[in-house]
């Protein structure tokens, strides 16, 4: 086990080496600039198109707010609150505001990977699929390099939602649930497993109801238990703010001297927790019926917002103004700057102990519940990741699809055999696989990325819904996914109308 620990730390480090966090917010400058901000100046359309329900009747398809749940579902959990906590401990309270600035910047990437996917997606077995894989293949004018990043693509898929990240998530649940009742590790794998099975052999329309019901649920009883959290300790509020800005700039006396810990670790835990950029995301988006790509790279681009700018700000604030924080002085934790939780392991430990604290042990208990429930719905999400990029290697084939699901649960058992400090360098690794290809990959699309937003927003300048044929932007639909759309565009007249600059379309 020794050697697996090293191995992982290693690989771990080349993955996530410095330059990564440069690469992925210049990409993140590069979306928004080039989008003029547009996950700012269309924050109301992102309302708007998250209640829309497509007219695809032909296709087993999710609705807009369907892969919106699971998308959320699948984000909220071990990313938000541990990865939360993960990042104090290791950068300090000013790594809360620099995963801020990465969901800000950050959504234009996850709006644009989101708004690909559903232009080249495609159908498999009578459901909608696509993502990275697919528009990689067919959207890079280099179809060899295409082909070759979308096997790397895929590679990194069964690393990471495949096989690291539902141990890593298997392990935390396994974690709380076993700290707040006691329940052995191997009892609470076999349940998961078994709950997580019978969901997912359903396919991507069951999973899409159990997570648009479970999520909105999940989340708001969180959330509710936060703002208990911040009313009991309202009158510390005021210092907690004034430390995240302090330390985020090396301005404040303690924290001043690990800025550059608060900088990478928010970057580190933002992207992880949000999912900008890593590909997780247009892999559900693509599944969706909607009008237009881009309302769904709306849709998307909120769920970045929803996952740290509220639950990840929520959990940060409710560690920091509980007290039941340590903060390691060497970036790694074998020094601490900073002992307010004596004893207790970085991670899910900080938040369970911050409810306990505050509002008892049945805060704990409520916790492991909660996370339970969220690591549940993310399984769900990594499930349809791994079965979505079999689809593309292997084409429509059923028993491909089965032997993945039930490969799946056996990768979901393998988190309780790995101990705490192993598994985050794991999911890390998962992470930033994806993170690299995808992120390369859309910066090569940018072309055809704002050929659809400019298509989008003629639309809406001529206060039209915005309909979308693949066609005018130089995309090929060869399963004519897209004909419903085409033919109402026909018939409103789009392609005789100047504006929009079609050609005319018999």
């Amino acid at each position: 086990m020794e050697l697996f620990v090293k191995v992982m730390n290693t690989v771990n480090d080349i993955v996530w080496h410095p330059v990564m966090c440069v690469f992925l917010m210049i990409a993140a400058v590069w979306f928004t600039v080039r989008l003029k901000g547009m996950q700012v100046r269309r924050v109301k359309d992102m309302a708007k198109c998250l209640l829309e329900k497509g007219d695809n009747k032909q296709d087993k398809a999710l609705s807009p707010f369907q892969a919106f749940a699971t998308t959320v579902g699948g984000r909220i959990g071990t990313g938000n609150i541990a990865g939360t906590a993960t990042a104090i401990f290791m950068g300090g309270p000013g790594a809360v505001f620099w995963m801020w600035i990465t969901a800000i910047l950050g959504a234009s990437t996850g709006m644009v990977e989101c708004i690909l996917g559903q232009a080249y997606k495609t159908r498999n077995l009578g459901e909608l699929t696509g993502g990275p894989a697919f528009y990689m293949s067919k959207g890079i004018k280099n179809k060899t390099l295409g082909k070759i990043l979308a096997v790397l693509f895929c590679i990194a898929v069964f690393i990471g939602p495949g096989f690291l990240l539902p141990a890593m998530q298997t392990q935390t649940a396994a974690t709380a649930v076993k700290g707040a009742f006691g329940i052995p590790f191997v009892v609470v794998g076999i349940g998961m497993v078994i709950i997580v099975g019978v969901v997912t052999m359903g396919g991507i329309k069951r999973i899409g109801q159990v997570a648009e019901f479970l999520a909105p649920i999940m989340c708001g009883i969180y959330l509710l238990v936060m703002v208990i959290i911040m009313i009991v300790n309202a009158e510390r509020i005021p210092s907690v703010f004034g430390s995240i800005f302090a330390s985020a700039f090396g301005k404040d006396a303690v924290f001043g001297g690990i800025v550059g810990s608060a900088l990478s670790w928010g970057i580190k835990r933002g992207f992880f927790s949000n999912d900008a950029g890593n590909g997780m995301s247009p892999l559900i988006s693509a599944t969706t019926d909607t009008s237009h790509p881009v309302k769904q790279g709306l849709v998307q681009g909120f769920s970045v917002y929803v996952d740290t700018l509220l639950v990840c700000t929520c959990t940060g604030l409710s560690v920091l103004l509980a007290g039941t924080y340590n903060v390691a002085a060497d970036g790694v934790g074998d020094v601490l700057l900073v002992e307010h939780a004596k004893g207790i392991q970085y991670g899910i430990a900080f938040m369970q102990e911050a409810m306990a604290t505050t509002i008892g042990q049945a805060g704990a208990m409520l916790l492991a519940v909660i996370l339970f429930i969220f690591i549940f719905t993310t399984m769900l999400s990594y499930s349809y990741q791994l079965e979505s990029t079999c689809k593309y290697l292997f084409g429509e084939n059923k028993w491909v699809v089965t032997f993945v699901r039930i490969l799946f649960l056996i990768f979901c058992m393998f988190g309780i055999l790995i101990d705490g400090d192993t598994i985050w360098p794991m999911g890390d690794i998962g992470v930033g696989c994806m993170l690299w290809v995808n992120t390369f990959s859309i910066l090569l699309l940018t072309p055809v990325l704002m050929r659809i937003v400019k298509d989008y927003e003629k639309q809406r300048a001529q206060g039209l819904n915005p309909l979308f044929d693949p066609a005018t932007v130089g995309i090929e639909d060869e399963a004519g996914v897209w004909n419903q759309y085409v033919e109402e565009k026909k018939k409103r007249g789009d392609y005789e109308n100047p504006a929009l600059g079609y050609e005319k379309k018999n």
